[in-house]
């Protein structure tokens, strides 16, 4: 499933789009459509991430973390109830299951690890907390939970996200191409399959976007 494949369904069904869904997911075809021109990781994984947040439309200050995790888990929720096919359910455990292991294991996608860092907690309080959130994922997995999972893939992507966005990074650095690599890679995928179904309903209430477009 790609850009074009997608592009095609959208200008055969647009017109029986609420207004809200037409422009998430004309704006997410855009950026998705980008990042599949990109010739880099890095500025790939930041277009396939500025495409997801189209169809998600939800900006949380950092202060408010707790909520922004519900976010996603109402957000995937939504998402996996409607993937009648069981398609992200395949791709994680068929596709994706080693690179959500190693990404679990990653102590640099985990966003604790930097606020231990950055002198905000103790050490001991970001080890503890890493192996706590490593034995409720490996659950998750165990159980096949689409939605803990998925939900926890993009909390530690999202500190990916933050660590390119804002950044945190060297452009094209060893230091980190593990983990943008295996980001990109599961973003191409799960990216547009989220794209898709929401486009395959358009009856769903997918709310009014972060930035609606306002006449000058």
């Amino acid at each position: 499933m790609n850009y074009i494949k997608l592009k095609t369904y959208q200008r055969e069904h647009r017109e029986g789009f609420h207004q809200n869904l037409a422009l998430r997911t004309h704006r997410a075809l855009s950026w998705l459509d980008r990042a599949e021109k990109a010739e880099d990781q890095d500025s790939k994984f930041i277009y396939f991430w500025i495409s997801f947040n189209a169809c998600y439309a939800v900006e949380i200050d950092q202060h408010y973390r707790e909520a922004e995790k519900s976010q996603f888990t109402q957000f995937f929720s939504k998402i996996c109830t409607l993937d009648e096919e069981n398609i992200i359910y395949d791709c994680l455990w068929t596709q994706f299951s080693s690179k959500v292991r190693a990404l679990l294991d990653n102590q640099f996608v985990y966003q604790p690890f930097w606020d231990f860092h950055n002198g905000k907690i103790e050490e001991a309080t970001w080890q503890e907390s890493f192996r706590a959130a490593k034995a409720k994922a490996g659950i998750s997995l165990a159980n096949q939970d689409t939605v803990t999972v998925l939900s926890i893939i993009f909390n530690r992507l999202y500190t990916l996200r933050n660590q390119l966005m804002h950044g945190g990074a060297t452009w094209n650095s060893g230091a980190n191409r593990a983990q943008v690599k295996d980001g990109v890679c599961m973003l191409e995928t799960l990216v547009p399959i989220i794209i898709d179904i929401m486009m395959r309903h358009p009856d769903t209430l997918w709310g009014d976007p972060y930035y609606p477009v306002v006449g000058v």
